[in-house]
């Protein structure tokens, strides 16, 4: 009796061992969320990472916290270390690091995004928006240099219409809703919702810039390479979550979680995952892989914008793929 006491007591010790070596080894880590994205499907992957335990699998417990002002101040963030990791568009990222900033892109988000061009039901031809306001995001983000590529691919440039700078998919829909806008690049769900509600799609950015790195993770080089082991377990988790996002056998699960995270109805749900994945347009990447290509993609256009002066840097600069070969 006495020994099985000892022996039920050394597993229990054991198991306390255990679950001691398991906390000790998790490592919580600060990530910057652009506000504006948080319900959207462009950050459901860690939605998805955390309701299936993907992240604590890998002992990483992640501090998702909004950095307020826009998509322009999560590199702001980043370089202040209020962050250790933080969600950007590689415009911002190119940027920021052509000033000075150590920052590096770890691993890709969103690849090459889907953004429609909705304009008011009245308005049926790109001819129709000379001498309307168009709402786009700041002049280096991919977004607002896809759309002004979209319009003069149709005969409309930048003396033809008048701007209004808007951050943000909210902000730019609800111009439109208002009426302050007559045509607003929105993403998903957005786009959908409003063209239920009568409004029209022009066009979409994959008819302007069909590939290109849009989102990245990143992080400061000098902070990366004292953190590499939870780098690489956070790169693990996040190649894990889009994994099981294009799985098709979980679709009917990832459509119930869109419909909970974004409040948009099932039908709309099954409509964003069928554009993204019947047939594949590269939206989502396949691991949390970067496309370097697409990365390169996005220096020449931000040079064409006037936004990158000659000699063009290459995308290397930018990333260090060490944590993606090491997950």
């Amino acid at each position: 009796m006495t020994g099985k006491i000892f022996t039920v007591l050394g597993i229990f010790v054991w198991y306390v061992f255990l679950a001691s070596s398991l906390s000790a080894q998790s490592v919580t880590l600060r990530y910057g969320q652009i506000p504006s994205s948080i319900k959207t499907v462009s950050a459901f992957q860690f939605v998805i990472g955390q309701r299936k335990g993907l992240f604590d699998r890998e002992g990483i417990q992640l501090n998702l916290m909004p950095i307020e002002g826009g998509a322009d101040n999560m590199m702001v963030a980043l370089n202040d270390g209020k962050v250790d990791i933080t969600r950007t568009a590689t415009p911002y990222l190119i940027q920021s690091v052509l000033k000075g900033s150590d920052g590096v892109a770890i691993a890709g988000e969103t690849a090459t995004p889907i953004y429609s061009l909705i304009v008011k039901p009245e308005i049926k031809s790109f001819a129709e928006l000379k001498g309307k306001t168009v709402g786009l995001s700041l002049a280096v983000d991919t977004i607002s240099i896809s759309t002004r590529k979209l319009m003069a691919m149709n005969g409309v440039i930048e003396s033809d219409f008048k701007l209004k700078e808007l951050v943000g998919t909210p902000a730019r829909s609800e111009c439109l809703r208002k009426g302050e806008c007559d045509a607003v690049p929105l993403g998903q769900p957005e786009d959908l919702l409003l063209m239920g509600q009568g409004y029209r799609r022009l066009g979409v950015s994959t008819d302007a810039m069909p590939n290109f790195q849009f989102i990245v993770s990143a992080a400061r080089k000098s902070w990366a390479e004292k953190n590499k082991d939870a780098l690489v377990r956070y790169v693990r988790g996040l190649a894990a979550s889009f994994r099981f996002m294009r799985d098709p056998a979980n679709r009917e699960e990832v459509i119930k979680i869109v419909v909970e995270t974004t409040g948009s109805s099932e039908a709309i749900a099954r409509q964003i995952l069928s554009l993204y994945f019947d047939p594949d347009r590269g939206v989502v990447p396949k691991q949390a892989e970067i496309d370097m290509k697409g990365f390169n993609g996005v220096i020449q256009v931000m040079a064409e914008a006037g936004e990158v002066k000659p000699p063009l840097p290459a995308a290397e600069r930018f990333v260090d793929l060490q944590y993606l070969r090491a997950a």
